[in-house]
Protein backbone atom coordinates (compact mmCIF):
# COMPACT_ATOMS: atom_id res chain seq x y z
CA UNK A 1 0.00 0.00 0.00
CA UNK A 2 1.42 3.81 -0.75
CA UNK A 3 2.66 5.83 2.09
CA UNK A 4 -0.10 8.72 1.01
CA UNK A 5 -2.87 5.94 1.56
CA UNK A 6 -1.73 5.39 4.87
CA UNK A 7 -1.16 8.95 5.72
CA UNK A 8 -5.01 9.29 4.64
CA UNK A 9 -6.33 6.70 6.53
CA UNK A 10 -4.55 7.31 9.51
CA UNK A 11 -5.95 10.69 9.36
CA UNK A 12 -9.31 9.12 9.01
CA UNK A 13 -8.84 7.00 11.94
CA UNK A 14 -7.61 10.13 14.49
CA UNK A 15 -10.94 11.88 13.09
CA UNK A 16 -13.07 9.46 13.77
CA UNK A 17 -11.88 8.63 17.36
CA UNK A 18 -11.51 12.31 18.30
CA UNK A 19 -15.09 12.27 17.10
CA UNK A 20 -16.23 9.12 19.39
CA UNK A 21 -14.71 10.70 22.07
CA UNK A 22 -16.32 14.30 21.31
CA UNK A 23 -19.44 12.21 21.47
CA UNK A 24 -18.73 10.57 24.54
CA UNK A 25 -17.82 13.45 26.32
CA UNK A 26 -20.75 15.19 25.72
CA UNK A 27 -23.13 12.86 26.83
CA UNK A 28 -20.74 11.91 29.42
CA UNK A 29 -23.99 10.69 31.47
CA UNK A 30 -26.02 8.90 28.92
CA UNK A 31 -22.96 6.99 28.41
CA UNK A 32 -21.50 6.55 31.83
CA UNK A 33 -20.02 3.15 32.04
CA UNK A 34 -18.31 3.39 28.26
CA UNK A 35 -16.08 6.68 29.66
CA UNK A 36 -15.38 5.00 32.71
CA UNK A 37 -14.43 1.71 31.08
CA UNK A 38 -12.71 3.42 28.23
CA UNK A 39 -10.33 5.75 30.88
CA UNK A 40 -9.53 3.30 32.68
CA UNK A 41 -8.32 1.04 29.68
CA UNK A 42 -6.57 3.54 28.15
CA UNK A 43 -4.76 4.08 31.92
CA UNK A 44 -3.85 0.45 31.91
CA UNK A 45 -2.82 0.56 28.51
CA UNK A 46 0.21 2.66 29.60
CA UNK A 47 1.11 0.97 32.39
CA UNK A 48 1.22 -2.52 30.11
CA UNK A 49 3.25 -0.68 27.30
CA UNK A 50 5.79 0.25 29.90
CA UNK A 51 5.76 -3.36 31.41
CA UNK A 52 5.92 -4.77 28.01
CA UNK A 53 8.87 -2.07 27.36
CA UNK A 54 11.08 -3.95 30.34
CA UNK A 55 9.79 -7.49 29.83
CA UNK A 56 8.55 -8.00 26.07
CA UNK A 57 11.00 -5.30 24.46
CA UNK A 58 14.33 -6.01 26.45
CA UNK A 59 14.06 -9.80 28.35
CA UNK A 60 13.78 -7.74 32.09
CA UNK A 61 11.13 -9.65 33.97
CA UNK A 62 10.28 -7.08 35.86
CA UNK A 63 6.79 -7.26 38.56
CA UNK A 64 7.62 -3.81 40.32
CA UNK A 65 5.19 -1.88 38.10
CA UNK A 66 2.63 -1.50 41.15
CA UNK A 67 5.26 -0.10 43.46
CA UNK A 68 6.29 2.33 40.87
CA UNK A 69 2.84 3.23 39.85
CA UNK A 70 2.15 3.91 43.82
CA UNK A 71 4.99 6.51 43.92
CA UNK A 72 3.47 8.31 41.22
CA UNK A 73 -0.07 8.16 41.74
CA UNK A 74 1.14 10.15 45.84
CA UNK A 75 3.59 12.60 44.32
CA UNK A 76 0.64 13.16 42.02
CA UNK A 77 -2.26 13.13 44.57
CA UNK A 78 0.20 15.43 46.91
CA UNK A 79 0.70 18.09 44.32
CA UNK A 80 -3.11 18.10 42.72
CA UNK A 81 -4.71 18.23 46.17
CA UNK A 82 -6.23 21.85 46.76
CA UNK A 83 -4.69 23.97 49.23
CA UNK A 84 -8.20 24.88 51.01
CA UNK A 85 -8.94 20.73 51.18
CA UNK A 86 -4.74 19.69 52.44
CA UNK A 87 -6.61 20.20 56.12
CA UNK A 88 -9.38 18.39 56.11
CA UNK A 89 -7.06 15.24 54.06
CA UNK A 90 -4.69 15.47 56.70
CA UNK A 91 -7.40 14.84 59.77
CA UNK A 92 -5.95 12.42 61.48
CA UNK A 93 -2.66 13.26 61.90
CA UNK A 94 -1.72 16.37 60.49
CA UNK A 95 0.11 16.87 57.70
CA UNK A 96 3.81 17.49 57.00
CA UNK A 97 5.64 21.44 57.07
CA UNK A 98 7.14 20.44 53.79
CA UNK A 99 3.90 19.65 51.99
CA UNK A 100 2.69 22.58 53.50
CA UNK A 101 5.18 24.88 52.16
CA UNK A 102 4.84 23.52 48.91
CA UNK A 103 1.15 23.95 48.54
CA UNK A 104 1.72 27.38 50.00
CA UNK A 105 3.97 28.37 47.26
CA UNK A 106 2.15 26.59 44.43
CA UNK A 107 -0.62 29.05 45.71
CA UNK A 108 1.66 31.61 44.47
CA UNK A 109 2.57 30.77 40.89
CA UNK A 110 1.14 32.51 37.90
CA UNK A 111 -2.07 31.24 36.08
CA UNK A 112 -0.71 29.28 33.09
CA UNK A 113 1.66 27.36 35.95
CA UNK A 114 -1.82 26.31 37.79
CA UNK A 115 -3.16 25.12 34.48
CA UNK A 116 -0.35 23.00 33.97
CA UNK A 117 -0.15 21.46 36.89
CA UNK A 118 -1.36 18.09 36.38
CA UNK A 119 1.08 17.43 33.57
CA UNK A 120 3.57 18.70 35.90
CA UNK A 121 2.51 16.94 38.82
CA UNK A 122 2.16 13.40 36.21
CA UNK A 123 5.66 14.21 35.32
CA UNK A 124 7.09 14.83 38.76
CA UNK A 125 5.80 11.75 40.02
CA UNK A 126 7.34 9.68 37.19
CA UNK A 127 10.66 11.48 38.31
CA UNK A 128 10.38 10.50 41.92
CA UNK A 129 9.67 6.93 40.60
CA UNK A 130 12.91 7.10 38.14
CA UNK A 131 14.95 7.97 40.86
CA UNK A 132 13.66 4.79 42.84
CA UNK A 133 14.30 2.87 39.52
CA UNK A 134 17.92 4.38 39.16
CA UNK A 135 18.47 3.06 42.67
CA UNK A 136 17.35 -0.42 43.02
CA UNK A 137 18.36 -1.21 39.54
CA UNK A 138 21.92 -1.22 40.42
CA UNK A 139 21.49 -4.41 42.66
CA UNK A 140 18.42 -6.56 40.96
CA UNK A 141 19.42 -5.82 37.43
CA UNK A 142 22.38 -7.77 38.21
CA UNK A 143 19.54 -10.66 38.71
CA UNK A 144 18.09 -12.72 36.22
CA UNK A 145 14.65 -13.97 35.08
CA UNK A 146 13.01 -15.28 38.04
CA UNK A 147 15.03 -13.80 40.53
CA UNK A 148 14.72 -10.60 39.04
CA UNK A 149 10.91 -11.15 39.20
CA UNK A 150 10.78 -11.43 43.07
CA UNK A 151 13.34 -9.12 43.88
CA UNK A 152 10.87 -6.02 41.92
CA UNK A 153 8.18 -7.91 43.20
CA UNK A 154 9.66 -7.76 47.05
CA UNK A 155 10.33 -4.01 46.06
CA UNK A 156 6.80 -3.23 45.24
CA UNK A 157 5.80 -4.67 48.39
CA UNK A 158 8.12 -2.87 50.14
CA UNK A 159 6.70 0.68 49.42
CA UNK A 160 3.22 0.03 49.84
CA UNK A 161 3.70 -1.22 53.63
CA UNK A 162 6.24 2.17 53.77
CA UNK A 163 3.10 4.51 52.65
CA UNK A 164 0.64 2.69 54.56
CA UNK A 165 3.36 2.79 58.13
CA UNK A 166 2.10 5.27 60.89
CA UNK A 167 5.77 6.88 60.29
CA UNK A 168 4.63 8.09 56.99
CA UNK A 169 0.97 9.54 58.12
CA UNK A 170 2.21 13.10 57.69
CA UNK A 171 3.05 12.30 54.26
CA UNK A 172 0.98 9.75 52.47
CA UNK A 173 -1.77 10.06 55.02
CA UNK A 174 -1.58 6.16 55.85
CA UNK A 175 -3.73 3.63 55.93
CA UNK A 176 -6.53 6.35 55.40
CA UNK A 177 -5.12 7.14 52.03
CA UNK A 178 -5.36 10.60 50.01
CA UNK A 179 -9.07 12.33 48.85
CA UNK A 180 -10.15 15.54 46.81
CA UNK A 181 -7.76 15.09 44.23
CA UNK A 182 -8.23 17.05 41.49
CA UNK A 183 -9.41 15.19 38.39
CA UNK A 184 -8.92 15.27 34.54
CA UNK A 185 -10.71 18.02 32.59
CA UNK A 186 -12.26 15.51 30.43
CA UNK A 187 -11.99 12.17 28.24
CA UNK A 188 -10.01 13.75 25.51
CA UNK A 189 -7.18 14.96 27.98
CA UNK A 190 -7.11 11.50 29.27
CA UNK A 191 -5.98 10.28 25.57
CA UNK A 192 -3.40 12.74 24.81
CA UNK A 193 -1.65 12.21 27.40
CA UNK A 194 -1.71 8.30 27.24
CA UNK A 195 -1.30 9.04 23.23
CA UNK A 196 2.25 11.30 23.93
CA UNK A 197 3.30 8.84 26.54
CA UNK A 198 2.51 5.84 24.40
CA UNK A 199 4.43 7.67 21.38
CA UNK A 200 7.45 8.21 23.26
CA UNK A 201 7.79 4.67 23.45
CA UNK A 202 6.79 3.75 20.60
CA UNK A 203 9.95 6.36 19.03
CA UNK A 204 12.21 4.61 22.00
CA UNK A 205 11.50 1.05 20.24
CA UNK A 206 12.33 2.23 17.15
CA UNK A 207 15.45 4.23 17.91
CA UNK A 208 18.85 2.46 17.97
CA UNK A 209 18.90 2.18 21.98
CA UNK A 210 15.27 -0.17 21.40
CA UNK A 211 17.35 -1.93 18.69
CA UNK A 212 19.82 -2.49 21.83
CA UNK A 213 16.50 -3.69 23.77
CA UNK A 214 15.89 -6.43 21.42
CA UNK A 215 19.09 -7.67 20.93
CA UNK A 216 19.72 -8.07 24.59
CA UNK A 217 16.16 -9.73 25.09
CA UNK A 218 17.24 -12.44 21.85
CA UNK A 219 21.04 -13.09 23.35
CA UNK A 220 22.68 -11.24 26.50
CA UNK A 221 26.16 -12.50 25.26
CA UNK A 222 25.57 -11.67 21.66
CA UNK A 223 24.84 -8.13 22.32
CA UNK A 224 27.89 -7.89 24.80
CA UNK A 225 30.07 -9.06 21.84
CA UNK A 226 28.64 -6.32 19.43
CA UNK A 227 29.27 -3.48 21.62
CA UNK A 228 25.95 -3.10 23.69
CA UNK A 229 26.93 -1.93 27.06
CA UNK A 230 24.66 -4.66 29.00
CA UNK A 231 23.79 -2.70 32.07
CA UNK A 232 23.43 0.58 30.76
CA UNK A 233 20.70 -0.62 28.15
CA UNK A 234 18.89 -2.22 31.05
CA UNK A 235 19.12 0.65 33.44
CA UNK A 236 17.16 2.69 30.77
CA UNK A 237 14.76 0.45 29.77
CA UNK A 238 14.11 -0.29 33.57
CA UNK A 239 14.22 3.56 34.56
CA UNK A 240 11.85 4.59 31.47
CA UNK A 241 9.58 1.79 32.15
CA UNK A 242 8.95 2.83 35.59
CA UNK A 243 8.85 6.52 34.56
CA UNK A 244 5.87 5.81 32.56
CA UNK A 245 4.44 3.33 35.20
CA UNK A 246 4.53 5.90 37.95
CA UNK A 247 3.00 8.51 35.46
CA UNK A 248 0.17 5.97 34.79
CA UNK A 249 -0.09 5.88 38.58
CA UNK A 250 -0.78 9.41 38.28
CA UNK A 251 -3.41 9.33 36.12
CA UNK A 252 -5.27 6.09 38.19
CA UNK A 253 -4.98 8.85 41.22
CA UNK A 254 -6.44 11.25 39.06
CA UNK A 255 -9.12 9.01 37.88
CA UNK A 256 -10.21 7.64 40.92
CA UNK A 257 -9.87 10.94 42.90
CA UNK A 258 -8.75 9.28 45.62
CA UNK A 259 -6.41 6.56 46.62
CA UNK A 260 -4.30 4.43 49.17
CA UNK A 261 -2.54 1.81 49.60
CA UNK A 262 -4.39 -0.98 48.95
CA UNK A 263 -5.02 0.01 45.09
CA UNK A 264 -1.43 -1.06 44.94
CA UNK A 265 -1.60 -4.27 45.83
CA UNK A 266 0.39 -7.53 44.23
CA UNK A 267 -2.99 -7.95 42.36
CA UNK A 268 -2.63 -5.19 40.29
CA UNK A 269 0.64 -6.12 38.98
CA UNK A 270 -1.08 -9.58 38.15
CA UNK A 271 -3.52 -7.45 36.10
CA UNK A 272 -1.16 -5.61 34.05
CA UNK A 273 1.17 -8.89 33.72
CA UNK A 274 -2.04 -10.53 32.32
CA UNK A 275 -2.64 -7.54 30.16
CA UNK A 276 0.48 -7.91 28.47
CA UNK A 277 0.33 -11.46 28.09
CA UNK A 278 -3.22 -11.90 26.62
CA UNK A 279 -2.41 -8.90 24.19
CA UNK A 280 1.13 -10.61 22.98
CA UNK A 281 4.67 -10.03 24.65
CA UNK A 282 6.63 -7.51 22.31
CA UNK A 283 3.48 -5.74 20.88
CA UNK A 284 2.67 -2.17 21.73
CA UNK A 285 -0.48 -2.33 19.87
CA UNK A 286 -1.36 -5.91 21.28
CA UNK A 287 -1.13 -4.32 24.88
CA UNK A 288 -3.44 -1.51 24.13
CA UNK A 289 -6.02 -3.79 22.49
CA UNK A 290 -5.76 -6.17 25.46
CA UNK A 291 -5.96 -3.02 28.02
CA UNK A 292 -9.02 -1.70 26.26
CA UNK A 293 -10.59 -5.52 25.98
CA UNK A 294 -9.95 -6.69 29.34
CA UNK A 295 -11.28 -3.74 31.45
CA UNK A 296 -14.21 -3.28 29.23
CA UNK A 297 -14.77 -6.91 29.66
CA UNK A 298 -14.27 -7.05 33.31
CA UNK A 299 -15.47 -4.23 34.39
CA UNK A 300 -18.73 -3.72 31.90
CA UNK A 301 -19.67 -6.69 29.98
CA UNK A 302 -19.83 -9.71 32.12
CA UNK A 303 -21.57 -8.04 34.80
CA UNK A 304 -24.44 -9.58 33.73
CA UNK A 305 -23.01 -12.68 35.21
CA UNK A 306 -23.07 -11.18 38.69
CA UNK A 307 -27.11 -10.76 38.40
CA UNK A 308 -29.22 -13.48 39.57
CA UNK A 309 -31.00 -14.69 36.11
CA UNK A 310 -34.87 -16.09 36.06
CA UNK A 311 -36.22 -17.26 33.24
CA UNK A 312 -40.48 -17.80 34.82
CA UNK A 313 -40.40 -18.45 37.69
CA UNK A 314 -37.36 -20.22 37.62
CA UNK A 315 -33.60 -19.33 39.02
CA UNK A 316 -30.60 -20.14 36.94
CA UNK A 317 -28.27 -21.51 39.64
CA UNK A 318 -24.76 -20.12 39.24
CA UNK A 319 -25.60 -17.12 37.94
CA UNK A 320 -24.37 -14.46 41.24
CA UNK A 321 -21.97 -12.47 42.98
CA UNK A 322 -18.42 -13.59 41.62
CA UNK A 323 -19.39 -15.67 38.62
CA UNK A 324 -18.33 -13.12 36.72
CA UNK A 325 -14.62 -13.28 37.64
CA UNK A 326 -15.23 -17.22 36.62
CA UNK A 327 -16.28 -16.50 32.96
CA UNK A 328 -14.03 -13.93 33.09
CA UNK A 329 -11.37 -16.69 33.27
CA UNK A 330 -12.85 -19.12 30.63
CA UNK A 331 -12.52 -16.58 28.27
CA UNK A 332 -8.94 -16.25 29.04
CA UNK A 333 -8.03 -19.82 28.84
CA UNK A 334 -9.93 -19.96 25.40
CA UNK A 335 -7.86 -17.09 24.29
CA UNK A 336 -4.52 -18.49 25.58
CA UNK A 337 -5.19 -21.64 23.92
CA UNK A 338 -6.56 -20.46 20.78
CA UNK A 339 -3.65 -17.47 20.87
CA UNK A 340 -0.38 -18.58 22.44
CA UNK A 341 1.79 -15.78 21.76
CA UNK A 342 -1.23 -13.48 22.77
CA UNK A 343 -4.01 -11.60 20.82
CA UNK A 344 -0.62 -9.85 18.50
CA UNK A 345 2.03 -12.18 19.23
CA UNK A 346 5.27 -9.94 18.35
CA UNK A 347 2.98 -7.94 15.52
CA UNK A 348 1.92 -4.26 15.53
CA UNK A 349 -1.26 -2.75 13.73
CA UNK A 350 -0.18 -1.86 10.07
CA UNK A 351 -2.50 -0.98 7.28
CA UNK A 352 -0.57 -3.46 4.97
CA UNK A 353 -1.56 -6.27 7.06
CA UNK A 354 -5.00 -5.10 8.05
CA UNK A 355 -5.44 -4.66 4.05
CA UNK A 356 -4.01 -8.50 3.58
CA UNK A 357 -6.66 -9.38 6.33
CA UNK A 358 -9.67 -8.31 4.47
CA UNK A 359 -8.14 -9.77 1.35
CA UNK A 360 -7.88 -12.61 2.98
CA UNK A 361 -11.34 -12.88 4.23
CA UNK A 362 -12.71 -11.57 0.39
CA UNK A 363 -11.08 -14.63 -1.29
CA UNK A 364 -12.28 -17.22 1.97
CA UNK A 365 -16.17 -15.77 1.32
CA UNK A 366 -15.68 -15.95 -2.62
CA UNK A 367 -14.60 -19.41 -2.84
CA UNK A 368 -17.45 -20.72 -0.44
CA UNK A 369 -19.87 -18.99 -2.80
CA UNK A 370 -18.14 -20.19 -5.96
CA UNK A 371 -18.25 -23.93 -4.22
CA UNK A 372 -22.39 -23.66 -3.15
CA UNK A 373 -22.28 -22.31 -6.85
CA UNK A 374 -20.98 -25.23 -8.39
Amino acid sequence: MKTSKKVIYSLILAVITLAFLFLLESNKAKYGMAYTVLTKGIILAVVAVSMNLVTGFTGLFSLGQAGFMAIGAYVTAIFLIPMNSIEEVYYMSGVSPSILALKSWLETTPSWFQAMLPYIALIAGGLVAALFAALIGIPVLRLKSDYLAIATLGFSEIIRAIISSPQMDTITNGSYGLKKIQGFSSLIQVFLIAAVCIAFMILLIRSTYGRAFKAIREDEIAAEAMGINLFKHKSMSFIIGSFFAAVSGGMLAMFMRSIDAKTFTVSLTYDILLIVVIGGIGSVTGSILSSILVTVCKEWWLRFFDNPLYIGNFQVPLFRTGFRMVIFSVVLLLVVLFYQRGLMGRNEFSWDRFAKSINKLRSKSSSKGGSKIA
